[in-house]
């Protein structure tokens, strides 16, 4: 054989070889791959595993060029040994992923970067995700309820913080500290989820399993959670305090809602309850009180100002509003709670002060009601939605406050000698005749009546019913003695008028009443 013969067999030799290598580098994993993918139970998964998965999962790819052209049945031969090895690998995976998530039971979780790409791997076979997902929630929720018991009742590490139920004889903190462990608690998984599952990439899954798992793991903790804060409501610790924890749990539900969505579905649930419960307890107690005002209604006191049961019943609406007023909860669920209590509160104390009042005389009564009705204005004054209340009060104030000017003007007629006169103009029809024949209206019966009145006029201060100087408010005194001086002067200007006028008769009027309407006026004035 000739030399250039044997240099070509031997370069074809050389060629097959080479192809030889490139298709077993192409299509075939070295040792040192299956063995990383086969592993043995205990050895861990590091980041080689993954790249020789993507080897695998590249082989199979590339093995449908194969089936295209005449080497068809090695391409079925490698196509088969990859997917035997591929479910090999995926099932060893799952395998280690499942013990990882069955040490995280500590209430610390360090999610490692491997654990994610090991998530990111299973998520091609769907069922081995979810029963990993589920092992996961399992082994959290017990980590978080052993966590919350821990909290509960030993504390933290060296007694620091102390144990939650440390503070039982404080209902609002004992709650509040309750409340507070369980939304750290709610974040942090909800952040170990995302660090697990963030290289996941199927579209729209993410955000739903992680929903699912938080609800899972939060649900353990509803039950010890439910019996020590339904403890706290049930043993009633005064309206105020139900109202504080009622507010407290409607906070912590918009904020653990604000953080997890609706994931965390059966906590949110058990909050929700909770506020309700606390909510309805503290209406209950409010309007107990509210019906102990009027089994027993009070005798208005000597000085006609509220008595001790408005007194009392007002401290409690001061304490339950301010704590209303700084309340986290939204504005809307506010406002409606607001109406709720002071339609709960103000009717049944309006009912006591009228029902207390109903035997007194006209300006005891009205004396009395006003200085009622001004302490519950001043109480509402000083908070948020009571504008329509205020109205109110106000409008029942100055109904009263016409009988108090209506009775101080005819105190004045009546001991300055003007009612008698005052009743017998405005009864005067013109066809009796003239008002000077008409008995006590003579111009010496006025003439004496006048020199009372100067007496009046020369001191208006010292014609003032005893009950004005019980009234609460200084204002509203001035009021009453400025619209009263004006109905006195409106009677002087009717019976001046009817002494000027020729037809009643009076002989030189001026010498009856030598004071004009405008002067005793300005006298008053």
């Amino acid at each position: 054989m000739s030399s250039s013969l044997l240099f070509y067999h031997s370069q074809r030799l050389e060629m097959k070889a080479q192809v030889a290598d490139a298709f077993i580098a192409k299509f075939q994993l070295t040792p040192d791959e299956m063995n990383l993918l086969r592993g043995t139970k205990d050895e861990p998964i590091t980041e080689d595993f993954f790249k020789a998965l993507g080897r695998v999962k590249q082989i199979h790819d590339d093995v449908k060029i194969l089936l295209r052209t005449n080497q068809q049945r090695a391409g079925l031969e490698i196509m088969e040994q990859m997917a035997l090895l591929q479910e090999t690998s995926y099932e060893r995976l799952y395998r280690w992923t499942q013990n990882e998530c069955r040490t995280l039971t500590q209430e610390s979780c360090d999610i490692s970067p491997v654990l994610a790409q090991a998530m990111e791997a299973l998520q091609d076979r769907p069922v081995l995700y979810k029963y990993t997902l589920d092992e996961f929630g399992t082994a959290r929720r017990s980590a978080v309820v052993r966590g919350f018991i821990d909290a509960l009742t030993r504390g933290g590490l060296g007694g620091t913080p102390r144990p939650i139920e440390m503070h039982s004889h404080d209902p609002l903190r004992y709650v509040g500290d309750m409340l507070a462990w369980l939304h750290q608690a709610t974040a942090s998984e909800k952040e170990h989820l995302e660090a697990m599952l963030k290289l996941v990439t199927i579209q729209g899954s993410v955000e739903e399993n992680i929903q699912e798992v938080v609800g899972h793991i939060t649900e353990g903790v509803c039950r010890p959670l439910k019996v020590r804060i339904e403890q706290v409501i049930v043993a009633e610790p005064g309206a105020v305090l139900l109202y504080k924890i009622s507010n407290l749990l409607k906070f912590y539900h918009h904020t653990i809602s604000g953080i997890v969505g609706n994931s965390a579905a059966t906590l949110l649930t058990t909050i929700e309850e909770m506020h309700l419960l606390s909510k309805k307890i503290f209406f209950n107690s409010l309007s107990l009180h509210a019906s102990k005002l009027m089994d027993k209604v009070e005798l208005p006191p000597p000085d006609l100002g509220p008595s001790s049961a408005l007194n009392q019943t007002l401290n409690l609406l001061r304490e339950v509003l301010s704590s209303h007023d700084s309340s986290v909860v939204p504005l809307d669920a506010r406002q409606a709670d607001f109406v709720q209590v002071l339609s709960c509160v103000l009717d049944p104390l309006l009912q006591m002060c009228t029902m207390s009042a109903s035997n007194l005389g006209t300006a005891d009564m009205a004396t009395f009601m006003v200085n009622s009705l001004y302490m519950m204005k001043t109480t509402l004054a000083l908070f948020e939605f009571t504008d329509k209340r205020l109205e109110m009060l106000q409008f029942q104030i100055e109904a009263h406050l016409d009988t108090l000017i209506n009775e101080q003007a005819s105190y004045v007629l009546t001991r300055a000698g003007l009612s008698y006169i005052y009743n017998s103009v405005q009864q005067h029809k013109p066809e009796q005749g003239p008002l000077s024949n008409v008995p006590s209206m003579d111009a010496m019966s006025l003439k004496a009546a006048m020199a009372q009145f100067d007496r009046y006029l020369s001191a208006p201060d010292s014609l003032l019913m005893s009950q004005l100087n019980f009234l609460l408010s200084a204002t509203v005194k001035e009021q009453i003695i400025k619209q009263s001086t004006e109905l006195v002067c409106r009677a002087y200007s009717e019976l001046y008028a009817a002494v000027m006028d020729p037809s009643n008769e009076y002989k030189d009027p001026e010498t009856i009443l030598h004071r004009s309407p405008h002067q005793v006026q300005t006298l008053l004035s």
